[in-house]
């Protein structure tokens, strides 16, 4: 069975001030109590870029996702598919087919869709056979799937643990074999969810989330998170350590919590092989307002990199508003295109009527590119 025609088409009458960064991919205005999250960006073998998005907030059901395509490298989308009971949903590209890999809603079950046709139609995962991945309470959000050592790899997390926001999530990473059918549950193997302590960072650590798997120089694999931890004036985060056959991970909070500007905000790592180096945008707070946001700021966007995944450098903003309350360049997904790097971004933005319902409540997803980037790479900010 296959679902996505492009029933619901959402993108309202769109601002005509011409303000805001980028180019719009999809827009709502804060009134609808519908916000706009989760984008992922993919690159076709023909060139096509295909995004995906979904919607929260109050307004909505929270079990939406939405594709667009842009066959002019960016300059105008267009939306090919919709589909309920998909959520917090990585988009990539293996093997000829287009993939999606999420929740069926908020805490849901986890699901992965196949589409052999660019986007416009995707396989329904209502059975083990067909990708329904997990039955218990999953949380996720747009992070890689590393092509890795003959697997695929990708973070995920549960709500199984007891207590609130962040302290229920218990880490771990989902693999497979690169030439396994990904839509069978039986081709992933789940290491062993681990679940945050609350005595870690001297009682600040309120969570991990959003991993990242990433292959270390070493030759090994590693979940890469975020750190929910904003009392002790710097930014955090925790590396895993998955075992060598995929079946275990390990972590040491002595040795795996790493000093990292923007790691309490979700963030993206890739390894650049013209470099040797791992890129990530982050948002970085290099001025702290401790009248408005203070770290947990999300209206700069910066690039930072490293060789080690130890030692992170900042490179320089990519994208910045002085109003950290209404303003944020955050959850970006970005690919490498040949000497440019494309991302897309879930931007609050806006005055007046068009303003964001704050910082963290996004009413766009737009797209940007960063032309010749390695360039930057030759600049250090401290």
């Amino acid at each position: 069975m296959v679902t996505g025609s492009p029933k619901r088409e959402t993108i309202l009458e769109m601002p005509a001030d011409g303000s805001v960064p980028g180019v719009v991919v999809h827009f709502h205005p804060a009134h609808t109590r519908t916000y706009v999250s989760s984008p992922s960006l993919a690159i076709l073998p023909d060139g096509t870029y295909v995004a995906s998005l979904d919607h929260f907030g109050p307004g909505c059901y929270r079990n939406e996702t939405f594709v667009h395509a842009s066959s002019d490298r960016g300059q105008t989308w267009q939306q090919i598919a919709y589909m309920t009971g998909q959520w917090w949903s990585t988009l990539f590209e293996h093997n000829g087919a287009l993939y999606l890999m999420g929740t069926t809603t908020e805490y849901g079950n986890c699901v992965i869709r196949r589409s052999t046709d660019g986007g416009h139609t995707w396989t329904t995962p209502d059975s083990p056979a067909t990708g329904l991945l997990g039955q218990r309470r999953y949380h996720c959000n747009v992070v890689p799937v590393l092509k890795a050592k003959g697997r695929l790899w990708r973070g995920m997390e549960d709500a199984e643990a007891w207590g609130n926001w962040g302290e229920m999530f218990r880490a771990f990473v989902m693999h497979a074999d690169e030439n396994a059918d990904l839509l069978n549950a039986e081709s992933w193997t789940q290491t062993p969810p681990i679940e945050r302590n609350r005595e870690w960072l001297d009682g600040d650590f309120g969570g991990w989330l959003e991993g990242n798997a990433v292959l270390t120089p070493e030759g090994k694999i590693i979940n890469f998170l975020r750190v929910a931890s904003l009392k002790r004036g710097s930014e955090k985060a925790a590396i895993m350590h998955i075992s060598e056959d995929g079946t275990d991970a390990t972590f040491d909070p002595d040795k795996d919590i790493i000093d990292f500007a923007g790691g309490s905000k979700k963030f993206v790592i890739r390894f650049d092989e013209s470099t040797g180096r791992y890129i990530a945008l982050v948002n970085d707070v290099p001025n702290p307002n401790p009248e408005g946001r203070g770290l947990a700021a999300r209206n700069t966007l910066s690039l930072v990199s490293s060789a080690d995944l130890k030692d992170w450098t900042r490179h320089g903003t990519l994208l910045h508003n002085p109003d950290d309350q209404l303003h944020g360049y955050q959850y970006v997904d970005w690919q490498f295109e040949g000497d440019d790097l494309i991302f897309l971004s879930r931007t609050a933005h806006g005055v007046g009527d068009q303003a964001a319902h704050n910082h963290h409540d996004s009413n766009y997803i737009t797209f940007h590119r960063i032309p010749d980037f390695r360039n930057l790479l030759q600049q250090e900010e401290q």
